[in-house]
């Protein structure tokens, strides 16, 4: 039971970076809390300290930790330095303003220079908006020095003590999570195969939803490897093995589908929700076939869970050897063609989970490999052939870097210009609303800003802001009732939110703005400033400060969502053109390349894409059709990336893999695609005149056995094939909804 919670919670919270995030910041709260009591504090320095503290843990966002340290000790003086001058402008109220706004300018273009400029510039704004509600004065800057610098100390032994977090261990919380999704995707599939048919649309949405997830963990373990590990062969392995399991998990959800439906399902049905399929009748329980399909599905689930290095008992040895029995042909059981497909995709799932178990356990011991089978046997060679090729493979991570823009187009200049007008805005209307409370407008305006890029994006933001703030409010009123005057009952539930907020903060931007207000209520109550007045204020703020923030990105140097959209469209289709070109020449028998990397560079990009069209499909919008259009793309492409990504995996194998040979007649087919690919960027970045998308005849129509020079290894380059067609037929179905010309093929 234990071991099963303890998988939900790694697959719930990837490398529980979330937890740490939490209690790392409640820990660093707490020992300020302590230590200042022990300096006998008043109650306005405990806020003081503790805000500090929070403030001081969650700016820092760099992984070395001797990187950690340097910029936790440039944030101190930056701190006292923004204090001092909030209290000595306290009283001058068109100066300090002005020195707002400029504050506010600095901190969002020093983003320029890095992780550690974003972390100063967050230290001085939070610092000065503190010293702004606990209304500091000159006489009180000694007690706020006091505060702050304890806060920061107790921040560095949160830190570095009591909550410590290193590469090394995030990378490894990592691989748990990806083992324990894998696990969840796995027993998904299960329900697939025996969902009746009007609750397998249901189960198809868990598919999609466990999919996305996998290939979450797998994008942030990609993150984590350059600092994770340092052995850089051993960082390449584990990636190869991440990459291979999760496609081979994928494509076993896609042939399962095929055997629910009356008729071969599209790759984009898996991507696209609400994509239609035409369901089947339900599988027959009491056949032979289905019965030992959904025993060995079930066992494949039990070896991803199988801990490593305590030995392997018999019956897992012999359940590892009868699953890797599925990848020769005389092993299959009898049963129609796509009930053998998905015994060929166990196979090859449980092969890539042999794999994944090597390069995360290190090599097995003798007695693991005491009871092989053939099979088994068979597919370790494989594996060690693959490991000695990437350990010896010379890689090259010189990347050529595409020139910055400079002046208002830099990214960050732009954003300083429109958070520094947005606030000013902000302090103007603040004011009028109330002459004591108007930060918060300010406070609103430049949180809308961080981490977004389009007109889009800080709409939605700023939408979900005020929503949280609303519900946020009647939470605080009601605790607010309860706690009254007891003073460490409420520090208690404010740390209790604090802790939500961050543990929250990556899921829901509603749900982290619901607890910063409701915690807020008890600071009111705590700095005996609470009325419901107060909090109906901040409501108000918190509208205005959007609404600045919204009139500022449209107006001020505005990066319309459909241009950060079609700018990052066309980088995707870019990287999918580069993997596709580079596994089909090295498929062909064309020299080597990094597919690894590059396959990474298209996770990254479909992943940026996706995150640039929320504001396209989130509900509210009231453009329907968009939205069905950018959700088709974007699924289209996601589909594209999976046939790339599966076709750079088998040519990984080529120069190690007994099955697998090098066809000269995938040439053509992948300079065609790649060409395609380029001409639909052209057309999305703005060149009409890039030309037409060509389609040709069916690359299926290579498979036929008479065709003269094929491969003798028949149902490896069946495959490949396979993958290039669905892969063709995505790119000339990405060109219809982006309005790029389709060539008639040629005869």
């Amino acid at each position: 039971m234990w071991a099963e919670l303890r998988d939900r919670a790694a697959a719930s919270d990837p490398g529980l970076l979330r937890l740490a995030a939490g209690l790392r910041t409640v820990s660093a709260i707490v020992l300020t809390l302590v230590v200042l009591s022990l300096l006998h504090a008043d109650v306005t320095h405990l806020v003081a300290g503790s805000m500090a503290a929070m403030v001081s843990t969650f700016a820092i966002r760099e992984k070395p930790r001797t990187q950690q340290a340097v910029t936790l000790a440039l944030g101190l003086p930056v701190a006292l330095a923004s204090v001092s001058l909030s209290a000595l402008l306290n009283t001058r109220v068109l100066v300090g303003d002005l020195f707002f706004v400029v504050l506010i300018f600095g901190a969002v273009y020093i983003r320029r220079f890095g992780d550690r400029g974003t972390a100063l510039g967050l230290i001085g704004f939070q610092i000065y908006f503190l010293s702004l509600f606990v209304g500091a004065t000159t006489g009180q800057l000694p007690e706020l020095y006091e505060a702050i610098t304890v806060a920061f100390a107790c921040s560095a032994v949160a830190r570095f003590a009591l909550v410590r977090e290193t590469p090394a261990g995030v990378l490894a919380r990592l691989r748990k999570a990806f083992r324990a999704r894998l696990a969840q995707l796995l027993a998904t599939q299960v329900d697939l195969l025996d969902a009746a048919p009007d609750d397998l649309e249901k189960t198809l949405a868990d598919v999609r939803e466990k999919t996305a997830r996998l290939h979450e963990s797998a994008l942030m373990i990609q993150g984590q490897l350059g600092e994770g590990t340092s052995d850089e062969a051993v960082a390449r392995l584990v990636q190869r093995r991440i990459a291979d399991a999760e496609i081979a998990a994928e494509r076993q959800g896609l042939l399962l589908l095929n055997l629910r439906t009356a008729e071969r399902a599209d790759t984009i049905t898996m991507h696209l929700p609400g994509a239609s399929f035409p369901a089947a009748d339900p599988l027959p329980d009491r056949d032979e076939a289905t019965v030992t399909l959904r025993r060995d599905l079930e066992s494949l689930r039990l070896l991803v869970l199988r801990p490593g290095g305590l030995g392997m008992s018999t019956s897992l040895a012999q359940i590892r050897n009868r699953l890797l029995g599925y990848r020769d042909e005389e092993n299959l059981p009898p049963a129609s063609p796509a009930v053998q497909d998905v015994f060929r995709g166990v196979g090859e799932t449980a092969r890539a989970v042999l794999g994944l178990r090597i390069a995360l356990e290190g090599p097995l011991d003798a007695s693991d490999e005491s009871d092989d089978s053939p099979a088994t046997t068979r597919s370790r060679e494989e594996l060690d052939a693959e490991d000695a090729a990437i350990a010896a493979g010379e890689q090259g991570d010189d990347e050529d870097e595409e020139p910055a823009d400079g002046g208002l187009r830099r990214p960050t200049t732009r954003a300083a210009v429109q958070v520094a007008v947005g606030s000013a805005l902000a302090i103007v209307g603040g004011e009028l609303l109330s002459s004591h409370r108007w930060y918060w407008a300010v406070l609103t305006c430049w949180i809308v800003f961080l981490n977004t890029a389009s007109t889009g994006e800080i709409l939605v933001k700023g939408y979900r802001r005020l929503l949280g703030t609303v519900f946020g409010v009647v939470a605080g009123i009601v605790l607010a009732g309860l706690v009254g005057q007891h003073t460490w009952t409420a520090f208690a539930l404010v740390l209790l939110l604090i802790f939500a907020m961050f543990y929250s903060a990556p899921l829901s931007y509603t749900l982290m703005s619901f607890f910063v207000t409701a915690m807020l209520g008890l600071l009111y109550t705590l700095l005996h400033t609470y009325s419901l007045s107060v909090l109906v204020l901040r409501v108000e703020e918190t509208a205005l400060g959007a609404a600045c923030g919204a009139v500022a990105a449209a107006l001020v140097l505005p990066v319309h969502t459909d241009r950060r959209t079609n700018e990052l469209l066309a980088t995707a289709l870019n990287r999918l053109a580069e993997v596709t070109e580079a596994a089909v020449e090295q498929l062909s028998g064309e020299a080597a390349t990094d597919l690894l990397d590059l396959a990474r560079d298209l996770d990254k990009a479909v992943a940026d894409l996706r995150a640039s069209t929320k504001p396209l499909t989130h509900p509210i919008t009231p453009l329907r059709t968009r939205r069905d259009t950018a959700q088709y793309v974007v699924a289209l492409l996601e589909t594209c990336a999976y046939h790339a990504r599966t076709l750079a995996a088998t040519a990984e194998q080529l120069p190690t893999h007994p099955s697998i040979a090098a066809d000269p007649r995938l040439g053509g087919a992948g300079r065609r695609i790649a060409d395609n690919l380029q001409v639909i960027a052209a057309h999305v970045a703005g060149r009409p005149d890039a030309g037409e998308v060509e389609s040709g005849s069916s690359i299926a129509s290579l498979l036929g056995p008479e065709v003269p020079g094929s491969s003798r290894y028949g149902r490896i380059t069946d495959r490949v094939l396979r993958h290039l067609q669905r892969l063709d037929e995505g790119v000339v179905g990405l060109a219809r909804p982006l309005k790029v010309t389709v060539a008639e093929p040629k005869r």
